[in-house]
């Protein structure tokens, strides 16, 4: 199996083109502030991961911004600390401003070269908007937890994708599901028969951080440390 087998590029978004680890911890940092706690980042995103994904379970139609409000919420009372609404809003709306991995958008420009490129991701379409402006290219299409109403890993998810991409003359052997959360994409993924590549950018730290561990058994068929580790792999297969 090689990259060049492919023909469209599904993408995750936050975790693998946005790093929304340091998002997540920079737009939590008021919080933490106010209940006077000084926890380790990890440990501020294996928390709000807990939060995130049981609400993305117990609510899965809810918009993302609300749901983000409603897991800092969650978050004051486990840190038994108050805050405005105000500041519960801020945080469900800092989406855009988490920043882009610095190599996400130079390989997203080349591989668009070469490939249609597709996000799926558990985000509601206007927070997407200030993502995309970060990430510099136009994607070919645009799947979110909004339009699908559930949260990766819900199967539902993957089968939305697959049937929009069908539409659209793209057969499930032509497409590479490339994301860094075998929580979210990689498990379901395979449940579908995709391709997939892990973007490990944890790779070089202990622990899962703002993703649940995976299940047991979960799989890929690359995996690669950055998108640029992506791109360098590709154009070694174009030049054998």
């Amino acid at each position: 199996m090689k990259l060049t087998d492919f023909r469209v590029l599904t993408f995750d978004c936050y975790g693998t083109l946005i790093d929304w680890e340091s998002g997540i911890h920079t737009a939590l940092l008021p919080l933490l502030r106010k209940a006077g706690l000084t926890p380790s980042r990890d440990a501020v995103l294996e928390t709000f991961a807990k939060h995130e994904s049981a609400q993305e379970a117990e609510t899965p139609s809810m918009v993302y911004s609300e749901l983000l409000a409603t897991v800092h919420r969650r978050l004051a009372k486990e840190w038994q600390t108050t805050v405005s609404e105000q500041d519960h809003r801020l945080f469900g709306a800092s989406v855009p401003q988490w920043p882009a991995f610095p190599d996400s958008a130079a390989a997203l420009q080349y591989l668009k070269q070469y490939y249609k490129l597709v996000i799926l991701s558990n985000v509601d379409r206007e927070s997407f908007k200030g993502s995309n402006k970060r990430l510099g290219v136009i994607f070919d299409a645009v799947y979110t937890a909004q339009d699908i109403g559930s949260y990766k890993p819900n199967p539902a998810n993957f089968r939305y994708m697959l049937d929009h991409l069908a539409k659209l003359g793209h057969a499930k052997d032509a497409i590479l599901h490339t994301a860094q959360s075998l929580f979210h994409d990689h498990a379901p993924a395979k449940q579908f028969g995709l391709a997939c590549a892990w973007i490990d950018r944890r790779h070089d730290q202990g622990g899962w951080g703002a993703t649940m561990p995976p299940p047991d058994g979960a799989r890929y068929d690359f995996r690669f440390t950055s998108m640029a580790d992506m791109v360098t792999t590709h154009q070694a297969e174009l030049r054998k």
